[in-house]
């Protein structure tokens, strides 16, 4: 396929075999389209902040470092070896990964900082927006967002939390994936209890509405 992007597919319980649909290369990593480097990459991921949260940043920086280094510096004087004795022209054996350019275009960055500043613009705006009350339900419910946190908080500390993040974002993607449908039936039933909450909690409040005959005489 062109793009060297692999079609990756599932047998299902009754022997069928569905095609999984196309994912980035960052997202195959996370819907497990290829388990042997998803494995890699989530066990060491896992591994490093794991180590992270018993020793200093720095410590982990450092020694995970020098294994790899090690790990190069020995297959590399290995190769060496096995070359000189087979007496094989192979060159260098990380000839490959050296020849990747790593150099971001001007371009690219230009995107990726445009993208990051309306997301910071939207994230400022948002919090303006509920915590001076523009709409005083959605600040009510931010409240209680806030109210959740201080307990989770008790709970857990920072790294803990990036850790149970890490792992929600290996695993729940694949589960949604493979329970879209009765999934998104019971997200749908509870988007409408609360969409029907959040109405009725209007209703009640009549805080930041407008009088009907206000606003019929600024129209005239």
């Amino acid at each position: 396929m062109a793009g060297g992007n692999k079609r990756y597919s599932r047998t299902n319980s009754n022997g069928n075999i569905t095609k999984l649909p196309e994912r980035g290369p960052v997202e195959s990593l996370i819907y497990w389209r290829d388990v042997k480097k998803s494995g890699i990459f989530f066990g060491a991921g896992l591994i490093t902040l794991l180590a992270i949260s018993c020793f200093s940043v720095i410590s982990v920086f450092a020694y995970l470092s020098l294994l790899t280094l090690a790990g190069t510096v020995a297959f590399r004087i290995y190769k060496s070896v096995m070359q000189a004795i087979q007496k094989t022209p192979e060159g260098h054996p990380f000839k490959e990964y050296l020849e990747i350019d790593l150099t971001l275009s001007q371009e690219k960055v230009q995107n990726i900082a445009g993208v990051a500043v309306a997301h910071v613009n939207g994230f400022v705006a948002e919090l303006r927006r509920l915590f001076l009350v523009e709409d005083l339900v959605d600040s009510i419910k931010f409240g209680v967002i806030l109210w959740v946190l201080t307990y989770i908080g008790g709970w857990f500390n920072g790294m803990t939390l990036v850790i149970l993040a890490f792992v929600s974002l290996f695993t729940l993607p694949k589960v949604y994936e493979n329970n879209k449908q009765s999934i998104d039936t019971y997200l749908d039933l509870v988007r409408s209890k609360l969409s029907e909450i959040s109405e009725k909690i209007k209703a009640a409040i009549p805080i930041g509405k407008k009088p009907i005959a206000a606003e019929t005489d600024k129209d005239k």
